[in-house]
């Protein structure tokens, strides 16, 4: 299974009293410990998906940036979106869920915007608003006509850092790897109005494989 790298602090760190258990000859504590440690790396796991084999040529698709349960659909929530009209799309991620996430849409990376903040529990609405947070603005030219989605990585009560791979310029394509939050996160997508949404709240999300939506096909002429 293949671990990211971001890992290795972390299971070192978690590796010590499990050596030191060890060298203590206590078996049972060493066995707990070292479930922890396999725990920890486990969390930085990083399983390919479809976009890592068979690039996405669908302009129009619109997919999830992240593994999770979908918290809200719709219009977004209030005081939340960026300027303009938008539908909202929450995806929260457990610490079960591989915490690896992905650019929900393809094109050329206009902005990325870190805001430091608090670390309320993500499931909350407040948390958009005043957690610590990324915000990666995409643009991409189809039919003459550009299109943007905005999405933002937010940590929540145990992520306590975000780590954001892509930068203003950068080419992304849709489904590909786009960074990380460590120990528990929130995802939110926004997309225009004219975007047909194709998930419901409640729905489980698979990140790079999970349609969120499509952009109407009229738009490539």
């Amino acid at each position: 299974m293949k671990i990211d790298p971001a890992a290795k602090p972390f299971t070192a760190m978690a590796a010590v009293p499990t050596v030191i258990a060890a060298l203590a000859r206590r078996p049972r504590t060493t066995a707990a410990l070292g479930l922890l440690t396999a725990g920890v790396t486990l969390f930085f796991r990083d399983p390919d998906r479809t976009p890592d084999h068979t690039p996405v040529s669908d302009p129009d698709v619109v997919l999830a940036p992240a593994d999770g349960i979908v918290m809200h659909v719709g219009p977004p929530q209030a005081g939340i979106a960026p300027p303009g009209e938008w539908q909202q799309v929450s995806i929260f991620l457990s610490l079960l869920d591989v915490h690896m996430n992905r650019s929900p849409y393809g094109g050329r990376v206009i902005d990325v915007t870190h805001t430091p903040g608090r670390f309320l529990a993500a499931y909350r609405a407040e948390s958009a608003t005043k957690n610590e947070r990324s915000e990666i603005i995409v643009e991409r030219v189809v039919g003459g006509r550009p299109r943007r989605v905005v999405y933002r990585q937010l940590v929540g009560q145990l992520a306590r850092r975000i780590v954001t791979r892509i930068e203003p310029g950068d080419e992304v394509a849709t489904g590909a790897r786009m960074g990380l939050m460590k120990f528990g996160s929130r995802m939110d997508v926004f997309v225009p109005p004219e975007v047909q949404l194709e998930v419901s709240k409640g729905n489980r999300a698979i990140g790079g494989e999970t349609v969120l939506g499509r952009f109407p096909a009229a738009d490539r002429s």
